[in-house]
């Protein structure tokens, strides 16, 4: 089968668009009549417009910036997503003007009016804050209304739920119990604190978003119209496509280079698994795997530079350091995980005995890069310009200005001028329209995470959970300390087993949250309620985060909710809760990775106490770990193994990953025994090794 015929297998554009649709409620645009659709978009290019020209001219005051955005946003949502199931025809023109309905109209602009009260009113703000006005707290009450209800439409319920109940703790804290209680606000209390000081709507998290996400948004829209996704795609399937089982491995590659650009798991999912999980599936794999490897893949484009989704400039404002500082420290743990998915693939390859794609089938990697390289620029500049230590959103401009630019040239080299011109205005704005489409869900999140984040610092019930978990954390700590005991030597401390139940405890609720709000929601509340907990165990700020940020991320391939698993599924045609659970076990080492930076910092590079010894000794102990428990989940190492095996490697898996001496000594113990039987076999063909257990493939 030639490139062409596999090309043929995959989805088209219409049907990428609607399966993203499907499994991303923050893309289900609502259809709109023709007037309101172009004033609509119209919006939209003049909200790109204004960020395009605001990120390299100069941003405006921050209460101005963030509050134009918002009020743009919430207006544009309403316009947007319809409030339940579909959107109904219009019947009564009284009731839906232009196809509208009446209380979409209403709260667009009381939404646009509420947002930009606060910038009109910024020069007297200084004296109401702490004595606000009748009119302060009645326009603070409509923008917290209107948000939750745009955050409903725009990502579902979960969200606003938690917002809802977090106001509820503010206004009645007297009637919480123990620890949890406090002397309780007055709703204009809340509504001075949300509303009128920066610690609310208007404070960090909608800052980040209307001043670094958006742009990063726009950029990788514009790179992946003038074909850098597709590059990425095709080059991964000149260099990887030939290995055993090489269609999975061009997932894996294809997806941390499209991740570059790109921070949603499901578009990257659905971008490149209707072209790979067909694929995967003609040479053999059954198709949950094939769609788990597709989501495992993909989730990890949320956690590799440059772009990262929303949460490294986030990370940049709560830490206070350079963009280039998160950026190294999440070069390994994007390694890491890419290397246990790349490590499954292999092993389940080897194991069934998949073969690579043929030469006929896969395209030479320099006809790809001679016919795609201008594409490349744009992104060598946004590095280029991000490494040089100038702001993220003048490299953004850098980026998209050369976007544009690639795309005027590419319509000149395929039509004459006037031709060229047509197309280089109607594909920006497009690009344009998209793009800033695409973001009005994260500014709804981020804006009522203000809210969580709000009433976090008005009741200080983050060191009140802090309290809770550490307490409960050392009870049990103390109790297995006790019982591991009888040993000649010690495992770990009580220190360090209370470290090890307290991120234990906040990876489950970061899984649990994630399977309701979107990542940069979820690490947004989590790291106000989770950093004082991690703090008071002397963990570093920076790691702490990155904790948080990781499980957040695992929560896309996380049943019951796996998001992007499912919509893999989708394409595969397979078992969508199959696939999530395959897509979980796939993604385990970016489940133990965490815990490894957690007790051994160096894995960030840029930390405090960084040395190169213990460095090594993590990131080989990591590596060694996950190929172990990689072959646990596989059933195979060199050939297939034993039941009392896959126990011996699931036991040294956790040991190897510990940066310590003693577990690190037992961890090779165990696995000794297992290599030394299975490697005489890889003198065998794969088809004479023996049969995996049943079961086995997971």
């Amino acid at each position: 089968m030639t490139q062409d015929d596999t090309r043929a297998e995959a989805l088209t554009e219409a049907e990428m668009k609607a399966l993203e649709e499907r499994f991303d409620p923050e893309v289900r645009f609502r259809p709109l009549l023709p007037v309101l659709g172009w004033a609509s978009s119209a919006a939209l290019f003049v909200l790109a417009c204004y960020h395009f020209y605001t990120a390299g001219y100069g941003i405006p005051p921050a209460t101005l910036h963030r509050g134009t955005h918002l009020a743009f946003t919430l207006a544009l949502i309403f316009f947007s997503f319809v409030a339940w199931g579909q959107s109904p025809e219009p019947r009564n023109r009284l009731l839906t003007p232009l196809g509208l309905p009446l209380i979409d109209w209403v709260l667009a602009i009381a939404g646009a009016v509420s947002a930009m009260y606060v910038p009109w009113i910024f020069d007297d703000l200084a004296f109401r804050v702490g004595n606000p006005l009748p009119i302060d707290v009645i326009m603070g009450t409509i923008l917290i209304v209107v948000l939750l209800e745009a955050t409903r439409r725009a990502m579902g319920w979960p969200l606003p739920v938690i917002a809802s109940l977090f106001i509820a703790y503010a206004y009645f804290g007297q009637a919480m119990p123990g620890v949890l209680q406090h002397p309780g606000a007055s709703w204009s209390n809340i509504v001075n604190h949300l509303y009128l000081t920066s610690q609310g709507i208007y404070g960090t998290a909608l800052g980040v978003i209307a001043t670094y996400v958006f742009h990063f948004v726009l950029f990788g829209v514009m790179a992946t119209r003038i074909g850098l996704g597709q590059l990425f795609i095709d080059l991964a399937s000149a260099v990887a496509g030939r290995f055993a089982g090489g269609p999975a491995k061009v997932s894996v590659l294809s997806s941390a280079m499209l991740g570059s650009i790109s921070g949603s798991s499901i578009a990257n999912t659905v971008t490149t698994g209707s072209l790979t999980i067909p694929a995967m599936v003609r040479i053999g794999y059954p198709k949950h795997f094939a769609a788990a490897v597709e989501a495992a893949s993909s989730t990890g484009g949320q956690i590799t530079p440059p772009v990262m989704g929303a949460v490294a400039f986030l990370m940049i404002e709560y830490l206070g350091v350079p963009l280039t500082t998160i950026l190294t420290a999440a070069l390994v743990p994007a390694f890491m995980h890419f290397f246990g998915v790349l490590v499954q693939v292999h092993l389940e390859a080897r194991r069934r005995g998949l073969r690579g794609l043929r030469k006929d089938e896969l395209p030479v990697a320099w006809a790809v890069f001679k016919a795609g390289w201008l594409t490349t620029l744009p992104l060598f500049v946004l590095v280029a310009i991000l490494l040089s230590g100038r702001t993220p959103y003048l490299a953004a401009f850098y980026g998209i200005l050369s976007c544009i630019l690639v795309l005027i040239v590419q319509n000149l080299l395929r039509h004459d001028i006037a031709t060229a011109a047509r197309e280089s205005v109607r594909e920006l704005w497009d690009g344009f329209v998209v793009g800033a489409k695409y973001s009005l869900s994260v500014t709804a999140a981020a804006a009522l995470v203000g809210v969580i984040i709000g009433v976090v610092t008005l009741t200080g019930i983050g060191f009140k959970i802090a309290y809770l978990v550490t307490s409960v954390a050392a009870g049990w700590a103390a109790g297995v300390y006790d019982w591991l005991s009888f040993l000649p030597f010690e495992i770990m401390s009580v220190e360090s087993l209370t470290l090890l139940f307290t991120l234990i405890m906040t990876a489950v609720v970061c899984v649990l949250m994630g399977c309701g709000i979107p990542t940069t929601a979820n690490y947004l509340i989590m790291i106000a309620v989770a950093a004082p907990i991690l703090g008071l165990l002397g963990v570093q700020p920076l790691v702490a985060h990155f904790f948080v940020f990781y499980y957040g991320v695992l929560a896309d391939i996380t049943p019951p909710v796996a998001l992007a698993a499912y919509a893999a599924a989708g394409i595969a045609n397979a078992n969508a809760f199959k696939a999530g659970n395959t897509a979980f076990r796939l993604g385990m080492g970016k489940a133990l990775v965490p815990f490894v930076f957690a007790f051994s910092p160096s894995l960030l590079i840029v930390v405090d106490g960084f040395t190169w010894s213990q460095f090594f000794l993590s990131v080989t102990g990591a590596m060694a770990g996950i190929w172990m428990l990689s072959a646990v989940f596989s059933g195979w190492l060199f050939a297939p193994l034993k039941a009392y095996e896959r126990a011996l490697l699931a036991a040294s898996a956790l040991l190897l990953v510990a940066p310590a001496v003693w577990p690190t000594v037992i961890g090779v113990a165990l696995v000794l025994p297992v290599v030394l039987r299975q490697l005489p076999m890889l003198r065998r063909p794969v088809a004479e090794r023996g049969v995996v257990e049943e079961g086995a493939e997971g």
